[in-house]
């Protein structure tokens, strides 16, 4: 690996990890974790932009957005974004590689804190405290800080490496990195709309099939027609709001409230 000659020291990269504590601290149905996360790493966007004010606010703003995020793999993100700053990349290119990041990385810690770590030394100390060692509890918060501690330092140091290392042999690819993560990330938020958000037809109407009385859904020829239509129109709308209108999420959840409320009350919706 070339000699890493930017602004930042690797003790930057190992504060900002550690002000990954943080990323809870300002969390609200509007961006989610996106405050934190401009907090985490605004002490180095500062020390990267110290000469040049306006381009620091640009940043900042960029990094106001939603944002929603396992906190033990942060690290590891912001190393990565730090680095592409850092090397003078595209906002908009390092933008893309952060949101393709959010969703898989929230994916494995919280396999790993809940599912994994969580319940092996819960399982452990439990049984010590069933012992009668007084200990056990105090031992259990200990080990998971500690265990927490370490991952945080481990995905930091890790981004640090591989973003300092990737940039200076992809530099001129960075783009299109950039392009196959947003692709990634937008394949990932089609797929969650397809698969939880729920709107249905609830119009019917009878026919009669060979002297009997049959009811029709016309949310069935529907979906027989083009699956899950409605869905995606509906996530399309909520888009063009917070895209184009710039509405909250409470002005979104008052509106779908109601969309629902109405709906199903004149019979249009199930």
């Amino acid at each position: 690996m070339k000699e890493y000659k930017g602004k930042l020291k690797k003790s930057d990269y190992t504060k900002t990890s550690i002000r990954s504590y943080l990323l809870q601290n300002a969390f609200n149905y509007t961006t989610y974790q996106g405050v934190s996360y401009l907090n985490v790493i605004f002490p180095a966007l500062k020390k990267i932009y110290k000469d040049d004010p306006e381009k620091l606010k640009e940043v900042s703003k960029e990094n106001l957005e939603f944002y929603n995020t396992n906190p033990h793999m942060l690290p590891f993100i912001t190393s990565i974004q730090l680095a592409m700053y850092d090397n003078d990349q595209d906002v908009e290119d390092t933008r893309n590689i952060k949101m393709a990041l959010m969703g898989p990385l929230a994916g494995i810690g919280d396999s790993i804190a809940q599912f994994g770590l969580a319940p092996l030394f819960s399982t452990i100390f439990a049984g010590l405290a069933l012992d009668g060692l007084g200990f056990a509890p105090m031992g259990f918060w200990a080990v998971m800080i500690l265990s927490m501690l370490i991952i945080k330092l481990l995905m930091g140091n890790l981004g640090f490496k591989l973003g300092t290392s990737v940039i200076d042999t992809l530099s001129e690819k960075i783009s299109k990195i950039s392009e196959s993560a947003a692709i990634v990330g937008v394949t990932v938020i089609s797929g969650l709309a397809a698969s939880f958000v729920k709107m249905n037809l609830g119009l019917q109407y009878s026919t009669m099939v060979e002297g009997k009385e049959q009811i029709v859904s016309l949310q069935t020829i529907m979906d027989k027609i083009a699956p899950r239509l409605l869905p995606v129109v509906l996530t399309g709308v909520v888009y063009y709001l917070i895209k184009k209108k710039k509405w909250s999420t409470y002005k979104l959840l008052i509106l779908l409230f109601a969309i629902g409320i109405i709906g199903s009350a004149l019979g249009l919706l199930a």
